[in-house]
């Protein structure tokens, strides 16, 4: 039984339904409402923009993609690729073109015909630099967009790779020419239309409230057909706390990131359900390669790459992640997952071995000189500070516990825990010794080159913030990339991992298996890897338990 605060969310939603009009299925049968539990507003409900997980769960209902990625997750060429926008398309006889033909029944939230202009106006404004989107950097590849007529929509690569098809569709979702070009990019983000998205998806935008609700609705003429779901709202919450306790209390019918802890709660409630996925996610104890106060020079501990690997084999991973995840994550096996076909997972780890790390920082020089069994070289003590942010309790456990594994070593670990945005301001000016991160990444392995890779920690944007830079890693991952052939790209990726699994630039935690609460109203669908609400269109309430 749905509890008071449940049923006066729904109210409201039946009181905005009666104001705007209708929304079912054909045959005049109600899909339901379903509500997502959320800890914060999205940051921005533009494709080309957005940058958090929230908006991105709503920016992918709202608009399309020009064809969609399958649940395989693969990359090379179009295999698993299905018709959106895009009813069709035709590769050119040297792979240096793509020509896609756009659904004549594709039409906009507000009527008005998606046209082969839209398309390349996408692309145009994603890659103006008074935009600032981050996405521009992962299109290089493509030349350019023509538009021989207004059903066509032709791309125009550089060079031949295994990944065009990948580019073209999964970077870019369409965005309306008619609603922003008269808008300059870099004003987009505070424009009106930002606060009021058109798309052409099977939910169309009906409101946001900040620090309240985002709501869409049933896009009931969809030109694919109208979703199982009337519509969709995202509660937002100040915090985690606040977020799942609505979950838990029945206010909402979904939660998206689930804990360890919470798995017993959720048992005990025969109302809720729990299931998990294997996602694209790792958590990692980065090292800053570089000096904080100099970047010209190597810092003064982890410059050196033995005693990083030292401090690798001082740490028990198995039991850290035992400890933190129980059976909710594996130790990650470097900068990439097991969701990945290019993944190895036999790819060999250092080992945790603590007395062979001792042997190896005594012949570093780094020898016990205190008697709580801290080490020192001449004269520094083996002392470094291990930033977290303040808000991730799974991440303040892993640095805690990597605290009391080092300190066995002779290593002293100080804890820091930061608010987030401050936590991405110091790793972004390079100015921290060591932080624990996660990375939720894309279904293309090469995202890794902006990760870890020597562009990503040379420019100054790119997000190897420890400075990792290793040309064969790099060269390993170039040649995995370019490669059409399965197996040989799995070879190139497999050296590439243990490249930098070897060389120790961070100690590769955990690989979390994604987890999330729903009401056993709710009937899922498959949940992909690298988005979860991918099929929220497919989702259905019991006709005995659907609500306005």
């Amino acid at each position: 039984m749905a509890t008071m605060r449940h049923i006066r969310l729904l109210c409201a939603l039946a009181l905005l339904a009666a104001c705007t009009g209708s929304e079912s299925t054909p045959g005049g049968r109600s899909g339901g409402t379903l509500a997502i539990s959320i800890g914060g507003d999205p940051d921005v409900l533009i494709p080309s923009l957005v940058s958090t997980t929230q908006a991105a769960q709503m920016a992918d209902l709202i608009y399309d993609r020009l064809a969609e990625i399958g649940d395989s997750l693969n990359i090379v060429n179009d295999g698993g690729f299905t018709p959106r926008l895009a009813d069709r398309w035709t590769w050119s006889p040297d792979s240096l073109s793509i020509a896609f033909h756009i659904n004549p029944r594709a039409k906009w939230h507000d009527g008005q015909p998606v046209r082969s202009s839209d398309v390349r106006f996408t692309l145009e404004s994603t890659r103006d630099s008074t935009l600032g989107s981050t996405v521009a950097a992962l299109l290089t590849n493509i030349d350019s967009v023509s538009t021989p007529d207004s059903a066509t929509a032709v791309f125009w690569f550089h060079k031949r790779t295994p990944q065009q098809f990948y580019d073209a569709t999964y970077q870019m979702p369409i965005m309306p020419e008619h609603i922003w070009k008269g808008i300059a990019p870099s004003a987009w983000r505070a424009s009106d239309a930002a606060k009021h998205p058109i798309g052409s998806g099977r939910f169309r935008f009906v409101r946001w409230t900040p620090r309240t609700a985002v709501e869409v609705a049933a896009d009931t003429a969809n030109y694919r057909g109208a979703p199982k779901l009337s519509r969709v709202v995202w509660s937002i919450a100040p915090d985690f706390p606040t977020a799942l306790t609505r979950f838990m209390s029945g206010e909402t019918d979904f939660f998206e990131v689930l804990r360890p802890e919470n798995i017993a709660e959720v048992a005990r409630n025969p109302n809720l359900r729990a299931k998990t996925y294997r996602g694209l996610a790792y958590l990692f104890a980065q090292f800053n390669l570089r000096d904080p106060k100099n970047r010209a020079r190597p810092h003064p501990i982890f410059g050196n790459r033995e005693l990083r690997r030292a401090l690798t084999m001082a740490t028990d991973r198995a039991t850290i992640v035992r400890s933190v995840y129980d059976t909710l994550a594996l130790p990650a096996l470097g900068p990439t997952v097991r969701a990945y076909a290019t993944t190895d997972p036999n790819i060999p780890q250092i080992p945790f071995d603590l007395a062979r790390a001792r042997q190896i920082l005594d012949s570093l020089g780094w020898r016990v000189t205190s008697s709580d069994g801290m080490r020192s070289r001449k004269g520094r003590p083996l002392e470094f500070t291990l930033s977290v942010p303040s808000t991730s309790k799974v991440r303040i456990r892993l640095a805690v516990l990597i605290q009391e594994q080092l300190r066995q070593a002779g290593a002293k670990v100080n804890v820091e825990q930061l608010d987030f945005p401050v936590l991405v301001e110091k790793e972004r000016k390079r100015a921290f010794d060591a932080a624990i991160g996660q990375w939720n990444i894309q279904p293309s392995p090469g995202s890794v080159r902006g990760s870890w890779g020597s562009a990503g920690s040379r420019a100054s944007s790119g997000t190897n913030y420890g400075s990792y830079e290793n040309p064969v890693f790099d060269a390993y991952v170039d040649s995995a990339l370019a490669s059409f052939d399965p197996a040989t790209s799995k070879s190139y990726f497999t050296k590439a991992y243990d490249t930098i699994v070897q060389d120790a630039p961070a100690i590769w935690l955990a690989e979390p298996m994604g987890t999330v609460g729903y009401n056993a109203r709710v009937h899922l669908a498959p949940l992909r890897s690298d988005a979860w609400w991918a099929h929220i269109p497919d989702w259905w309430i019991s006709a005995s338990q659907k609500t306005p």
